[in-house]
């Protein structure tokens, strides 16, 4: 999955990687940085992807698509399909040229717009990346866990540098009888609910 990856691909994650590098030295509001996870991250959550049982696969917060490239790479080895959520226009912009040049549009499918107007018509997922605004984390995940299938998979971003906003429903997570949780400090740290 990692040792062959397609030049569009790794193209467009580089092109990415410098912008959001330079993006958090130039004084870029914060709005507009790409906030996109760095790639250890990328590799982690696109191997836990790969894992993950039958079923739908979600991301809630595409900004440019860089961690789309990264699920991309996993649906590729799999045989599956990402649907992508982007609530900012210009970032859904972004992201459509970024699977548009990274050529893995069959492989993605970008709706523009709020995931919490459409998850709770989702069924069967197996698989959700959250990495959005961190004050709708927990509307996310209550409507996220109920719609995993058996060993599907929640992994949410951040879970470490933003533990002051996100522990409420980091604790819920780790009592929830639903899923297994568990914080672990790759990156920037990173929620790991399994549904049991």
């Amino acid at each position: 999955m990692f040792h062959d990856i397609p030049r569009p691909i790794l193209a467009r994650m580089q092109h990415l990687e410098a912008i959001d590098a330079r993006d958090r030295v130039d004084g870029t509001p914060r709005a507009r940085r790409m906030r996109q996870v760095p790639p250890e991250t990328g590799r982690l959550v696109a191997l836990l992807a790969a894992t993950a049982p039958d079923g739908d696969w979600v991301e809630i917060g595409a900004s440019a698509g860089y961690s789309t490239l990264w699920l991309a790479l996993a649906a590729r080895a799999t045989g599956r399909h990402i649907t992508t959520f982007e609530v900012l226009p210009e970032k859904a912009r972004l992201a459509r040229e970024t699977f548009r040049l990274a050529e893995v549009e069959p492989l993605v499918t970008l709706v523009e717009g709020d995931a919490r107007d459409h998850l709770a018509r989702l069924d069967g997922v197996a698989y959700c990346f959250l990495d959005a605004e961190k004050e709708i984390y927990g509307e996310c995940y209550d409507l996220v866990v109920p719609r995993l299938v058996p060993g599907g998979l929640l992994v949410a971003d951040n879970a470490l540098n933003h533990w002051e906003s996100l522990e409420p429903m980091i604790r819920r997570a780790e009592q929830d009888p639903r899923v297994d949780a568990l914080v672990v400090s790759h990156g920037k740290g990173l929620l790991l609910c399994r549904r049991v």
